[in-house]
């Protein structure tokens, strides 16, 4: 299935965010080319370690080695190059618009609008163009010029203050999550203004923000709630509410959840507790939130008499929520994934055989099918000559003249 499969995606995207992006909509089908800086792409192309012909090493071996980062984070996608600074760059670039549904971009607010290839500009020549902005703090506000990568965001944001443990320093989440949650924003707003411009036949800019992103998040939880009643917002593994939480058993870890009264009233059977659901401490789940630390210690001296296993096998007989904590090593070699095609092989445009590691999938089936496996990330300017060629009538003389001026 390929949804998008007739929608042109013009993507000026480095680092993570924007490329995450633009990945997503190439697996569902929209052609999306890269713009990369002449001689350098996007700076992730130069951190190692490099895949290619030979193997992966710390240094590139060859000219066709490419960052095991930006393999994973730009399958799929078509890589020009083009100098935008040059007169007749911005006029290739506006040429590409016009022939475009999508302009998408990461880079430091107003840094396209500087160029003459904002908005206004682009929209000018291609009125249904919804254009995409990516950024740490949006393209407005008292932020809006402050460089920012994910930690900082994370730390702007308050996330980090709701995440480790209530009597250790504010923790950062252990994977860059405002780099991948905020690109998932930006997709399904991308989708919608594509609605839009069918009802209407007019574009749409977009401002992403990653703050906004992550900080609209967090307050899907009563944080206010809990601050105005003294409570800490940081509980390591444990929720704020209720004794949903990671327990001890005699030879491991496990997770477990009681949201609810009903859940509360499985657990406390489960663990052959019937005292539990007498105790006034416990009767409902305004309770069990007040009294959180001691409803934890009940279940936790009941679950510590049990493996792992024989407590996962007794819960899952009651229908209680309940999982192995895992590591990260057991979850990439678990066949789940690979056979839903959440994981899939990481590949190369200039290889045939996949490079070794683990690829990020779509974790949704359509109609019980996957998406299917994209095409492999491009070293740079790899498309130069089908994209201009075909999309804006070059010759080959020309390319090379194009070349020679650094354009392209």
């Amino acid at each position: 299935m390929q949804p998008l499969r007739d929608i042109r995606v013009l993507a000026i995207t480095v680092f993570l965010a924007g490329p995450y992006c633009s990945m997503n909509l190439a697996r569902m089908g929209a052609e999306v080319i890269k713009v990369e800086i002449p001689g350098r792409g996007d700076p992730v192309r130069g951190n190692g370690p490099f895949a290619g012909p030979e193997g992966v090493h710390v240094t590139k071996k060859t000219d066709d080695d490419l960052s095991t980062r930006f393999l994973k984070r730009n399958q799929g996608v078509k890589s020009i190059t083009l100098n935008l600074r040059h007169p007749e760059g911005k006029e290739m670039f506006l040429e590409l618009a016009k022939k475009s549904d999508i302009v998408l971009e990461n880079l430091a607010p107003g840094s396209l609008r500087r160029l003459g290839l904002g908005y206004e500009e682009v929209s000018a020549v291609n009125p249904g163009i919804v254009y995409c902005s990516i950024s740490g703090y949006g393209q407005t506000g008292p932020y809006a010029t402050k460089p920012a990568h994910d930690p900082q965001i994370q730390a702007m944001s308050g996330l980090m203050d709701i995440n480790g443990d209530p009597d250790r320093p504010p923790t950062r989440v252990g994977f860059y999550i405002g780099d991948l949650v905020t690109p998932l924003f930006a997709c399904y707003s991308i989708v919608s203004a594509l609605r839009e411009k069918d009802r209407t036949g007019q574009g749409s800019y977009l401002d992403v923000s990653m703050m906004d992103s992550l900080s609209a998040l967090m307050f899907m939880e009563n944080l206010e709630e809990d601050m105005e009643r003294g409570l800490t917002l940081r509980t390591g593994n444990v929720t704020r509410s209720g004794p949903t939480g990671i327990y001890e058993t005699k030879d491991g870890d496990i997770s477990l959840t009681a949201a609810s009264d009903e859940q509360w009233r499985k657990l406390s059977n489960a663990l052959d507790a019937p005292e539990l659901l007498q105790d006034d401490r416990f009767k409902d789940f305004h309770s069990r939130t007040i009294n959180v630390e001691e409803a934890r210690e009940e279940i936790q001296v009941r679950v510590r008499e049990y493996t792992r296993d024989a407590i996962l096998k007794r819960f899952e007989e009651f229908d209680v929520p309940c999982g192995l904590v895992r590591l990260a090593n057991e979850v990439m070699e678990d066949r789940h994934f690979w056979d839903r095609g959440t994981f899939q092989p990481i590949r190369h445009a200039k290889m045939e055989d996949p490079v070794p590691g683990v690829g990020s999938g779509f974790p949704v089936m359509f109609s019980g099918k996957q998406l299917g496996e994209m095409p492999g990330a491009p070293t740079l300017g790899m498309n130069n000559s089908d994209i201009y060629s075909g999309l804006l009538g070059l010759s080959s003389d020309d390319l090379k003249r194009l070349e020679r001026e650094k354009v392209i």
